[in-house]
């Protein structure tokens, strides 16, 4: 993975922050002594004093957490499947300059996936230590001889080093000491990750030439940094053989912010912004592939609503207890069969509240305005119970007299069997068939667009949430039983005309 441009420009500024002066403490000698070894014993206020223009935001409980494990063992391997903007450079650099100018490190191999991005991703380190004017005040200016963009050694002892991935660094060390801290920053690629003989590849350089570049008997600390952009990639390899590691999306298993510098509306923001995807990828480390169930979905004309005999009003609620909720999307959709084909006409689908969910009811029997009958139906299965009851009755209830109409959903009870064989099952024989159809008319519909993201991602394993295509399958279920009943019904009239007709 490519460092961004807002990555470039944001370290950049961070440079630029770094070369104004930095207010120094006013104060004696023995005064200065105290408060640094105060400091050096307590981490997280060393960063907040050493870093105060950039450590601007509260560390999260996993940024602390992460740091006493490395910083508290000094042979550790660690990997760090974190979200981007989680602050997994920024957060390793304060370690990392932590423990050389307190004497814990002395060679630092950095590595990125070639030589130009490790040398901007450990720039902010080597500008650190030359302009940083609190560090030059209490550790003095780091600056030395040997002071390159891609191997620097500051007056505290420790040197670093910049590689590209294959790049051998075989044989690094400073005089005596062999390397006793490696960093692998984004060393994973988007091309690279959809090979894997080239990861395998890649894997092979790392445990056959890095690795060995470290004391068998000495300390280590070994950092790899990047999300998860592959069901393969060295990350994962890593996450396998690592002491500790942690995954961190930018919204935990609850739902919300990982980190409060991140807030919900921001990270909406965000997310409006790129296709399910990519932002399943970038921010929730789940790489989705491209599902072979659902290709070429059919985008056509929608028949009138007048034509069909009933429409199907389905909702998909999300509940909050359910296990995956942080990805989790609620989703109501129009759906209509006619001549054996059936059309998904309109719909929502997206992280909503309970009352923005239920408005949608109204607004699809407006979208209809009378032009056919609409049964409006509600998942409500053990998952839901008693949350159905408890919330979205009364919620439906207050919606009726808010909108001077009466919707009462029926709730689709039925026992599910699993997910995908239901989905492809009943979804797909209609899709191969061309009887899968998605309204052109609203093809430009973000709710509509991401359903389609959404049936796209449908694999035996679904790794990807897919409460949309869940909520076509639900509908599709009531339409096809709903036809069955009226079916039937004909026949009984049908008969029961016969039986009274002299020429039958």
């Amino acid at each position: 993975m490519s460092i961004t441009a807002t990555e470039l420009k944001n370290w950049e500024l961070f440079t630029q922050s770094l070369l104004k002066e930095q207010p120094v403490p006013q104060e004696n000698e023995a005064e200065r002594i105290k408060r640094k070894a105060e400091l050096e014993h307590n981490f997280e206020q060393w960063v907040k004093y050493y870093f105060s223009k950039y450590a601007t935001a509260e560390p999260a409980p996993f940024h602390k957490n992460d740091s006493k494990v490395l910083l508290n063992n000094k042979r550790i391997y660690i990997v760090r499947p974190w979200s981007r903007e989680m602050a997994k450079d920024a957060r390793t650099m304060f370690e990392f300059l932590y423990m050389a100018l307190t004497g814990k490190i002395h060679v630092v191999l950095f590595f990125s996936h070639n030589q130009e991005q490790a040398k901007n991703l450990i720039k902010p380190w080597k500008i650190s230590l030359e302009f940083n004017q609190r560090i030059i005040a209490d550790y003095g200016n780091q600056r030395t001889v040997n002071w390159t963009d891609d191997q620097f050694t500051a007056k505290c002892g420790c040197t670093f080093y910049a590689f590209g991935s294959g790049q051998a660094p075989r044989g690094t060390r400073d005089e005596e000491i062999r390397p006793d801290a490696i960093v692998f920053s984004d060393i994973d690629t988007d091309e690279e990750v959809r090979n894997p003989e080239r990861v395998k590849k890649k894997w092979e350089w790392i445990e056959q030439a890095v690795l060995p570049t470290v004391s068998v008997s000495g300390n280590v600390r070994i950092v790899f940094l990047g999300n998860i952009i592959g069901k393969d990639t060295c990350i994962t390899r890593a996450m396998k053989y690592a002491d500790h590691y942690q995954v961190v999306n930018i919204r935990n298993k609850n739902g919300v912010s990982s980190w409060s510098k991140n807030t919900e509306e921001q990270i909406d923001w965000l997310l409006s912004k790129m296709s399910y995807a990519s932002s399943q990828k970038e921010y929730f480390n789940n790489p989705i592939q491209e599902g072979s169930v659902f290709k070429d979905l059919r985008w056509d004309k929608v028949p009138p609503l007048s034509q069909f005999k009933f429409l199907v009003a389905y909702g998909d609620p999300a509940p909050s207890n359910r296990e995956n909720k942080k990805n989790s999307h609620k989703a109501a959709f129009l759906l209509g069969i006619k001549d054996g084909v059936l059309y998904v006409i309109t719909g929502w689908l997206e992280r909503a509240t309970n009352a923005k969910f239920v408005q949608w009811f109204w607004d699809m029997h407006t979208y209809v305005n009378n032009k056919t009958h609409i049964y409006t139906f509600i998942e409500n299965n053990t998952l839901q119970d008693p949350f159905y009851e408890q919330v979205y009755i009364p919620l439906f209830e207050e919606a009726s007299r808010t909108n001077g109409k009466a919707i009462h959903p029926s709730p689709d009870t039925r026992k599910k069997p699993d997910k995908f064989t239901r989905i492809e099952g009943s979804l797909e024989p209609m899709h191969r068939m061309g009887k899968l159809v998605l309204n052109i008319a609203e093809q430009k519909n973000p709710n509509m667009q991401r359903l389609a993201e959404q049936f796209e991602a449908v694999e035996p394993t679904l790794s990807a949430n897919v409460d949309g295509v869940d909520a076509i399958e639900g509908g599709y279920w009531i339409l096809n039983n709903k036809l069955v009943v009226l079916k039937q019904s004909d026949i009984v009239i049908k008969q029961r005309t016969r039986t009274g007709n002299k020429h039958y």
